[in-house]
């Protein structure tokens, strides 16, 4: 078997090493049943397990209080997109919007096809290279809900406060930072997000949705969309992403042994700090985000030229160290340090990164 690289990839990310081997375990006989979870019946009563347990995990890792259901759709965080606005406007015809990034952008964007979107704050006016301050908000009162994106992958800034939305329901992208930390569910309406991030595979999308918000949806919302029908239905309306489901119900599982949210909280501290820190040590990198907006998860930076950016990905690729180009939209560099990624990874970047420069400056 070949060696295993350390990929720091943005999405879909490095999964935890015990999780693909515990899969690898069960491949072909999940649990001793005779069969594999790709040909398991999604209502019977193995995978209605595995769905059960998935949640039960979910919920204890967030403390998630009885008022909030747990919704595993498809369509990755873009579908939500749209299922948003169609699922939480009831009666209202506007919502606000913080963007902070490229995907708020996206959202609010998409939002527009069904309400009025109020921008309330935006840090487009400098290229998303910071937060906009707390103070700085505007919200309407009269606003169906509040939508923000808490960690932004493309650019990577990060959300060091939780907007106050007064009696409006906040709703939050937490795509990219899901249970990388201790979160008061209680104060959101709705968090969402594609698992490939930082909690599983691709294919699958949670949704932890206050209950009190169901019931509104637009008539002209696709059934596939619709909030209410999903959790009526128990995510069974139609067939799920049922490995995608088995893989993060796995990753939970590994999340709750190694110590939980408080634990990768300290971890993720832990691995940006030594990147962080060799960078603002450096004439040779400059990093993307200002300081006080930096994300834990994504590390954004550049080398002095574009030719050395595409240089430093193609030897450290080389090197076993995979995915560091930076997105499309924002170019450089990226080293994404989800809950998976070991001090191991983070140190071997740091190396490569010291010796790099000195072989460039």
């Amino acid at each position: 078997m070949t060696d295993r690289v350390f990929n720091y990839c943005a999405g879909p990310s490095t999964l935890p090493l015990p999780v693909l081997e515990k899969a690898k375990a069960e491949l072909l006989s999940w649990r001793g049943e005779g069969l594999s979870v790709m040909e398991m019946n999604h209502r019977g009563p193995l995978f209605s397990q595995i769905l059960a347990e998935a949640k039960a995990d979910f919920a204890k890792l967030l403390s998630i209080p009885d008022t909030h259901a747990i919704l595993f759709m498809q369509g990755g965080a873009t579908a939500q997109f749209a299922a948003v606005p169609m699922n939480l406007l009831g009666d209202k015809g506007k919502a606000d919007y913080i963007v902070s990034g490229n995907f708020s952008k996206i959202a609010a964007a998409e939002a527009e096809k069904y309400c009025k979107v109020n921008i309330i704050a935006s840090s487009a006016d400098r290229d998303f290279t910071y937060i906009p301050k707390a103070e700085d908000l505007r919200p309407d009162p009269d606003a169906a809900y509040m939508h923000y994106c808490s960690n932004n992958t493309v650019f990577g800034t990060a959300f060091s406060y939780i907007p106050e939305s007064g009696d409006v329901p906040l709703v939050a992208d937490m795509s990219s930072e899901i249970l990388s930390k201790p979160v008061p569910v209680s104060r959101y309406g709705l968090i969402y997000g594609g698992a490939q991030k930082n909690i599983g595979p691709a294919g699958v999308t949670f949704l932890i949705l206050d209950k009190s918000l169901l019931g509104k949806a637009m008539d002209i919302t696709p059934t596939q969309l619709n909030y209410s029908l999903t959790e009526e239905k128990d995510s069974l309306w139609n067939t799920p992403p049922t490995f995608s489901i088995y893989m993060l119900g796995l990753t939970l599982k590994w999340l709750i042994a190694e110590g939980g949210v408080e634990e990768m909280a300290k971890r993720k501290k832990e691995r940006s700090r030594v990147i962080y820190d060799l960078i603002d040590n450096s004439s040779f990198y400059t990093p993307r985000a200002e300081v006080a907006a930096r994300s834990d998860m994504n590390i954004c930076f550049k080398t002095p030229s574009a030719e050395l950016d595409q240089l430093f990905i193609k030897t450290a690729r080389a090197k076993g160290l995979f995915n560091l180009h930076g997105h499309k939209v924002a170019g450089g560099l990226r080293a994404s340090l989800y809950n998976a990624m070991t001090m191991e990874g983070t140190y071997a970047l740091a190396e490569f990164m010291k010796e790099f420069e000195r072989e460039n400056v």
